[in-house]
């Protein structure tokens, strides 16, 4: 029976700073992360859940509306790719192959990060915007609560959680300030690019 387990952050609590927090990193990883990891292995233990591919387990209890167990591992997913997505990074370069995808699918690096921003804006209450491929295509989406792209057939490459408890301690209400300094300063986009060759 698989065990979820809380990662180590690749990062000091300090190392976002000043787009990110420390404080809202020990809460969002030490407190909310670690709610679902207690509580997903709490409902797989409960319901005797054997597969061990965390991806099948989202889809599976997502398919058969098992909220329970979806709620918990999917967000356990969405946020391992959430800390593994983000450095210290502002006005970061994008590797050239990346560049090239964004601009011959979304016309420039400007109106990609625009329209994530307003996907993020216009997810209604919690939830996440998400940079995907779709069928070798890039594009953005967005999903609400612990929805992760996998559910929907896509591969998610980058994803940002406008989840309130990611950003208010910082921005407060203010979730264009948040999401915008997150595509300006806090993505990895090496790490964005690893994902992209590993899915084309």
């Amino acid at each position: 029976m698989i065990k979820l387990d809380l990662p180590k952050l690749p990062y000091s609590l300090d190392a976002l700073e000043p787009f990110m927090s420390s404080e809202t990193l020990e809460l969002h990883h030490g407190k909310h992360h670690l709610a679902y990891v207690t509580n997903g292995n709490k409902f797989i233990e409960e319901q005797k859940i054997e597969e061990s591919d965390l991806n099948k387990i989202v889809i599976n209890s997502y398919q058969n509306k098992n909220a329970p167990i979806f709620n918990n591992v999917s967000q356990h997913i969405n946020h391992i790719h959430f800390w593994e997505i983000m450095s210290n990074n502002p006005n970061g370069k994008i590797p050239s192959e990346l560049e090239k995808k964004i601009i011959d699918d979304f016309g420039s690096i400007d109106q990609m990060k625009s329209d994530f921003i307003n996907a993020g804006l216009g997810q209604f209450g919690s939830g996440w915007c998400w940079l995907v491929l779709n069928n070798g295509k890039l594009e953005i989406t967005k999903t609400a609560n612990a929805e992760n792209p996998i559910v929907h057939n896509l591969i998610p490459l980058l994803g940002c959680d406008v989840w309130e408890h990611s950003y208010y301690v910082d921005y407060k209400n203010r979730r264009p300030d948040y999401l915008k300094s997150f595509v300006d300063n806090l993505v990895n986009w090496e790490k964005v690019a690893d994902e992209l060759n590993k899915n084309i």
